[in-house]
């Protein structure tokens, strides 16, 4: 690398816990850094789940580097083997490192990227190709330059769609004022929407049984909730899981009492519905699969999330064509043969792209994936970093250190199981029961599943998309 180039920051894109984990080792590294977030605080997809608990205690939740920067700052490290919600995730982790004097002045928050390019070179241009800055645009037309990318933004703003084939449902794009993506706050901020409502949940991961929860607990409350739950399956069995025999008390928790909301018909479980058809009359929605049709006034569409890679049209990346993860990293995390405890560790090498110094990280790394953790996310954003300042051994000496138990669902999922935000969300925190135990969910996509124990009143957990994955 010309010193031109290397006096260039790096430019990291999202705040959240892989981006700003990415930030404190880039420090360590004594590389220079640029975070670039389109919220307006740290986390900020952090904060909009931040009702959630985590199925991940404290311990699989903080990266290394970022604790050792926080540490020499005096902070209080919350107890290891509590589980937080994704408000305290935000407000007792995330918010001090990124107030952390080291990492503070090199946040750029408001700040949306549109693309990201080569300076004068389109991705047909060979000819000193690696020795080009990188141009990343921001939205409002600002043009930055880097000597390498980081790119650590999540799925959180791409929900997969409805439509049981991957497209939009007839209809679907013309009904987004009744439907609500995952994780709604239904018990408090969200209540309104939801109270005395008849309401639709489509999907069949840890979200939507998070959501399923907490909308039973909603409809004791309110008389006239009525909820209706629709998956793509046979049977919810997978979501169900182990309920008794699970190595995790809470997950099997959670799986016996949602069996117990079908049996008991505090729900309505619809299975094999393939949404066709989403029409609306101003009033109401209505889904179809084409023989059947539910009728509702709100839809929670939990059916996991997807990455966009639009903004890096121009440059040089080799997607897996199922997955849209790096080709190497799609038969270690393919969810059709691996749940999150059976991935192997890895880093820049199967992270890379043939566009030199552009790496995908955390839940995006992942594509549709949903058996992304945090934890590896971290680990990712170590080696990444070893390898941009060119320590490859220290780089390629990939290790990550899981519960012995795994940390997710066992079974290969479904297709409306993925999310991509990859994470371990878990159950609505004024869900949880008053007094002693409460049921762990997951969140989905991506953000997720983790260890976990039985869960009491001042501990939660997180689901597909969040938690140790996230």
């Amino acid at each position: 690398m010309s010193s031109q180039l290397s006096a260039l920051p790096v430019v990291v894109i999202g705040a959240g816990p892989v981006g700003l984990a990415a930030a404190a080792h880039l420090t360590e590294r004594d590389l220079p850094f640029l975070v670039l977030e389109a919220g307006d605080t740290p986390a900020a997809a952090v904060r909009q789940w931040g009702h959630v608990r985590l199925f991940s205690p404290w311990r699989y939740n903080i990266d290394q580097a970022a604790a050792r920067l926080l540490n020499e700052a005096g902070w209080v490290r919350p107890d290891d083997d509590k589980l937080p919600t994704g408000a305290q995730l935000a407000a007792d982790y995330l918010q001090p490192l990124a107030d952390l004097p080291a990492l503070k002045p090199h946040i750029r928050y408001g700040a949306r990227v549109a693309a990201v390019t080569r300076l004068g070179l389109d991705r047909v241009r060979s000819l000193g190709r690696e020795n080009t800055p990188f141009l990343v645009r921001l939205a409002d037309g600002t043009d930055l330059h880097a000597q390498a990318v980081i790119d650590a933004s999540g799925t959180w703003s791409t929900p997969n769609v409805l439509g049981a084939f991957g497209i939009p449902a007839h209809g679907e794009t013309s009904a987004t004022a009744y439907v609500d993506s995952a994780l709604p706050d239904v018990l408090d901020r969200d209540r309104d929407r939801y109270a005395g409502k008849r309401i639709l949940v489509v999907g069949a991961g840890h979200s939507a049984a998070n959501t399923i929860l907490a909308l039973a607990a909603l409809a004791e409350q309110a008389p006239g909730t009525e909820v209706t739950w629709a998956v793509r399956s046979s049977a919810p069995t997978r979501t169900y899981g182990g309920e008794s025999a699970d190595a995790l008390p809470a997950r099997g928790a959670l799986g016996t009492r949602l069996r117990e909301l079908v049996e008991t018909g505090a729900i309505t479980l619809l299975t094999r519905f393939l949404v066709q058809r989403v029409t609306t009359d101003g009033h109401t929605v209505r889904v179809s699969d084409g023989d059947r049709t539910i009728t509702a006034d709100r839809i929670v569409s939990a059916t996991g999330f997807r990455p966009d890679h639009t903004i890096t049209g121009e440059l040089r990346l080799d997607l897996d064509p199922i997955l849209g993860s790096t080709r190497t990293l799609a038969p270690l995390i393919d969810p059709n043969e691996h749940s999150c405890g059976t991935v192997p560790p890895h880093g820049a090498d199967e992270l890379t792209h043939p566009e030199p110094g552009y790496f995908a990280i955390g839940v995006k790394s992942y594509g549709r994936a949903p058996t992304f953790l945090l934890a590896t996310g971290y680990e990712q954003a170590r080696s990444v970093t070893a390898a941009l300042a060119g320590d490859w051994e220290a780089a390629r000496d990939v290790q990550l250190d899981l519960p012995e138990t795994g940390v997710c669902n066992s079974n290969p999922v479904e297709a409306e199981d993925t999310i991509g935000a990859g994470g371990c969300c878990g159950e609505s925190a004024s869900a949880v029961e008053p007094a002693g135990r409460g049921l762990a969910t997951g969140i989905a996509g991506g953000l997720l599943t983790v260890p976990v124990q039985l869960i009491t009143l001042d501990e939660k957990p997180a689901g597909d998309q969040a938690g140790t994955c996230c």
